[in-house]
């Protein structure tokens, strides 16, 4: 027999995007609307990925500056209401789009160091291929020019494309070096600075050319190759530990 409610027992209506309105019965909680394991407004990461899909689509195609919040509701396939229960804003949308970019840059790099249990220079190479593939790659340049393009008038979002997140390429191979170096197999006082220098020994001039449109297209598998090669050359030259 099912429990009696009390007349008097308020309820609470829930709006659903698209998909009019439920009603929350007394003593349930928000997270429990729905009884397809629906979540609480703001917290569905599919919808979340979905809105920046679509952001990221109209930022790659027009820039910051000339994106609308409408475009993006129209490419997203959402209403504006709903853009807004995720984000505050163009300027939140666009450095969640840098930082979920960012953020599978980083896990592609750090499943190199993590699964390669190979000699320090093979891994180096895989490393160093990886990391300039990415940051050569049409989507980052372009980010990158966004953000410069509104630095001046934006410093906030500048900072944020900065300091979104401490984990990066170069705390990864920090972390990574500080291992070889316990292994005995190189010799690092800095190695904060040795990854920095490992870095950017892999991209001379590389990602500077494609940021100032010298190098319209990414750098091709044969130059990236090279150029990391040389770097790895040049660095273990220097940092392998000495028998």
């Amino acid at each position: 027999m099912p429990a009696l409610q009390r007349a008097d027992a308020p309820t609470v209506t829930v709006k659903a995007d698209a998909l009019g309105a439920e009603t929350l019965q007394p003593g349930a909680s928000l997270a429990d609307v729905g009884t397809g394991g629906r979540r609480v407004a703001g917290e569905d990461p599919v919808k979340r990925d979905q809105i920046i899909d679509g952001a990221k689509r109209v930022f790659m195609a027009v820039g910051f500056d000339a994106a609308s919040m409408n475009d993006i509701t129209r490419e997203a396939g959402v209403s504006k209401g709903t853009i807004y229960v995720y984000f505050g804003g163009k300027e939140d949308l666009f450095a969640a789009m840098i930082e979920r970019e960012r953020a599978k840059v980083v896990a592609s790099m750090k499943h190199v160091l993590q699964s390669n249990h190979g000699p320090v220079d093979a891994v180096l190479h895989d490393f160093g291929v990886t990391f300039v593939t990415h940051i050569c790659s049409d989507t980052t340049v372009r980010g990158m020019k966004m953000v410069l393009s509104v630095s001046e008038r934006m410093p906030a979002l500048c900072q944020r494309f900065f300091s979104a997140s401490p984990e990066n390429g170069y705390s990864i191979l920090k972390t990574y070096l500080e291992s070889k170096i316990a292994e005995g197999q190189l010799k690092i006082e800095d190695t904060d600075l040795a990854a920095r220098q490992f870095i950017e020994l892999c991209m001379p001039g590389l990602f500077k050319r494609r940021l100032f449109g010298w190098l319209p297209v990414p750098p091709d598998a044969d130059e990236i190759d090279r150029t990391v090669r040389s770097a790895i050359a040049m660095f273990m030259t220097f940092y392998i530990a000495k028998t």
